[in-house]
């Protein structure tokens, strides 16, 4: 058994680095990223269309080939790098607030698609994924034969 020491100002260390967090992310809105120091993720929309689901990412300062996207299934795979455009030392930043290194993001899709046949366009730090929904969820549309005698019982 061991004995701990209380600090009765711990939580207040805590509540801090919650409350820095908060700010950092509102402070932030193009990129979102986890605080274990390492992860970078690119926030992303997604909504859809009858005919397929877009998928619309913040990429900004990446180049499209740095940037592998796959589909497997229902599972929509982004990777990539934010690479630093310049070297600077780090004692000469008065302000350092953009992340640099790779990220990934893996959104499940919400419905069946054809992966193979998906268009990714990029312009202007945005880009959009056009993912063509598989045919069996497809909605239908079931045309009324107009009969010009009423039915029989």
């Amino acid at each position: 058994m061991t004995i701990t020491r209380f600090d009765p100002f711990s939580d207040l260390f805590s509540l801090r680095r919650s409350m820095d967090r908060l700010f950092d992310d509102f402070a932030s809105p193009l990129v979102w990223r986890t605080y274990d120091g390492e992860t970078i993720s690119p926030m992303v929309d997604v909504h859809q269309t009858a005919d397929e689901l877009i998928v619309t990412a913040n990429l900004p300062g990446v180049h499209p080939e740095d940037v592998d996207i796959t589909v497997t299934g229902q599972t929509l795979l982004i990777k990539g790098e934010f690479k630093a455009d310049e070297e600077v030392e780090r004692e000469q930043f008065l302000y350092r607030e953009r992340r640099f290194g790779s990220f990934t993001r893996q959104i499940q899709l919400p419905v069946r698609v054809q992966g193979e046949k998906a268009e990714a366009t990029y312009h202007n730090g945005v880009l959009r994924l056009a993912i063509p929904k598989a045919e069996e969820v497809k909605p239908k549309q079931i045309s009324i034969k107009v009969d010009e005698e009423p039915a029989k019982a």
